[in-house]
């Protein structure tokens, strides 16, 4: 599995990075993305967002589990799964993971890690320090790690 790491100094490069997923990612992906509490991982989905021309405003689906946004150049579908740490039920994620005309984004991937497509984009952000960050990049699809060097 190849990875791509590189470093970010500011919310402005979370964003900028945001962008260039928007562009750049097939429809149907699927982004999983991993990092601590604050790492970075909603920012990330505002500048893909923002990439998107979604004009709403983007927050964390922490109490909802899902959001869908609809209003843009092509659907964004996030998902926070961080409270789904402990459920057994079918609530019928699987519907929206890798919806063909947009972008999945899901936050704490892990914990429905048996819905995610096996070409997953995985990203994981790691704090260095308040500001800076370290992004790691793999799938088992070579061609989404490629597509954003």
């Amino acid at each position: 599995m190849e990875h791509y790491i590189f470093d970010i100094f500011s919310c402005d490069q979370m964003n900028e990075f945001g962008l260039k997923i928007a562009k750049k990612i097939p429809n149907g992906t699927v982004i999983a993305l991993l990092g601590d509490l604050g790492a970075g991982k909603t920012t990330l989905v505002r500048g893909v967002a923002r990439g998107l021309n979604i004009n709403e405003v983007v927050q964390s689906p922490t109490f909802n589990i899902m959001k869908l946004y609809l209003k843009g150049d092509r659907p964004l579908i996030h998902i926070d799964a961080y409270r789904l740490a402990d459920i057994n039920n079918d609530i019928g994620l699987d519907e929206y993971i890798g919806y063909e005309t947009g972008l999945t984004m899901i936050e704490w991937p892990l914990y429905i890690e048996n819905l995610l497509p096996e070409n997953t984009l995985w990203i994981n952000i790691s704090s260095i320090s308040e500001t800076s960050r370290k992004i790691d990049i793999y799938s088992l699809d070579p061609s989404l790690v490629e597509v954003l060097k």
